[in-house]
């Protein structure tokens, strides 16, 4: 009798993560997808990420309400990215998301991703006026 041990998942849906290599790199994301053994297409480890490209500036008591709100836009991105490329941390986040926008096919699709950022801007958006999880809004400074 063989006694094959398996190590828990760590890359999971809703888990924080930094992306580690290309365009993105030291940006946070969460993931919404993961394939950890992988599929036909990609035979590797793999997982489909919502993060933030542009984080939002610092806003001040000072500042108008119309300055506040241009500075507090975020730029996402949505991407597949191996799971060697990416960092899991600690944080978990929760986002609201459709999950018919968010797989592999509709992403590849320019018309579909387009609309899928739209939706994650205003949840990220949103999840960023709450003032909840404020780590991940910050730049990632070392």
């Amino acid at each position: 009798i063989k006694n094959v041990l398996r190590m828990g998942r760590i890359i999971k849906p809703g888990k924080v993560v930094l992306v580690l290599n290309g365009r993105n790199a030291g940006r946070k994301a969460v993931i919404v997808k993961s394939q950890e053994d992988g599929t036909g297409d990609r035979q590797y480890g793999h997982a489909l990420v919502i993060g933030i490209s542009r984080y939002p500036k610092k806003v001040t008591k000072s500042m108008g309400k119309k300055k506040q709100n241009k500075r507090s836009k975020i730029k996402p991105f949505v991407k597949v990215y191996n799971c060697n490329h990416l960092q899991p941390t600690r944080y978990q986040l929760d986002l609201p998301v459709d999950k018919e926008l968010f797989n592999k096919n509709s992403i590849k699709d320019p018309a579909q991703k387009r609309k899928a950022l739209s939706q994650v801007k205003t949840v990220l958006e949103d999840k960023y006026k709450t003032a909840k999880s404020r780590w991940f809004f910050q730049k990632l400074r070392i």
